[in-house]
């Protein structure tokens, strides 16, 4: 950004409901706004396709990045060999590093976005981490992001230079209830967003994700407009 220029920032986009607000509050906070995608090798392409609508939504043509992590398996998101969780007691999420964390995902996520951002001279870099109503990963506590924060402050030019770029995690201590309030200020369009783990036409209302998801808007007395196969929403 140039001295008094516009503020400008990479919004890392994967299509759910958390980054879709988050991608929504840095355009309310005056920023120019450069949507990243990263194609990790997911089972499926679900979300991937509701992070281009979502970008495009709000003008946006996204940056579809790919690093295959799928190579690596370790997770029920990216290894079929491994189960999703379906029908976990709502006090139960979140009590144990789930199979569906991802090992390095937001790490790997953050050094993209982070490397895009330096090269634009961005900056910040914006994530939809949540480490209240989340499914217990260790990359969504404000530990880690207070630590991320540090490297960047230490192993950037710009951060060298005293001009560090900013993660910023706007939603990081917020429930679900509160990200879908939000949202509706916001008018975030719920209907584009995709949450379940599961990639069928609807989704599964089961998973821990669809779980915490209805549980919000339910929170929120809203309706949640994407379709379920076991739930009304």
């Amino acid at each position: 950004m140039s001295e008094g220029g516009p503020k400008t920032a990479v919004v890392l986009l994967s299509g759910g409901l958390d980054s879709s607000v988050t991608m929504a509050m840095a355009i309310d906070d005056g920023y120019t706004v450069h949507a990243l995608t990263i194609d990790y090798g997911p089972r499926h392409q679900r979300e991937l396709e509701a992070a281009r609508s979502m970008a495009r939504h709000h003008g946006v043509e996204p940056k579809v990045a790919r690093v295959d992590l799928s190579a690596f398996g370790g997770s029920a998101l990216t290894d079929a060999s491994i189960g999703i969780p379906s029908d976990t007691p709502e006090d139960d999420i979140g009590d144990a590093i789930p199979p569906t964390y991802v090992p390095g995902r937001n790490t790997v996520f953050l050094s993209m976005a982070l490397a895009w951002a330096e090269a634009m001279d961005a900056d910040a870099v914006f994530i939809g981490a949540n480490s209240v109503d989340y499914s217990g990963y260790p990359d969504c506590r404000p530990e880690y992001m207070d630590a991320m924060q540090r490297a960047v402050d230490l192993g950037t030019k710009r951060g060298v230079e005293g001009r560090p770029i900013a993660i910023m995690a706007p939603i990081l201590a917020w429930t679900k209830a509160d990200i879908v309030r939000k949202g509706i200020e916001l008018g975030v369009p719920f209907d584009l967003t995709w949450s379940c783990y599961q990639g069928r036409p609807l989704a599964c209302g089961r998973c821990d994700s669809c779980q915490l998801r209805l549980r919000g808007f339910a929170e929120a007395g809203a309706v949640d407009p994407v379709g379920y196969e076991e739930v009304e929403a």
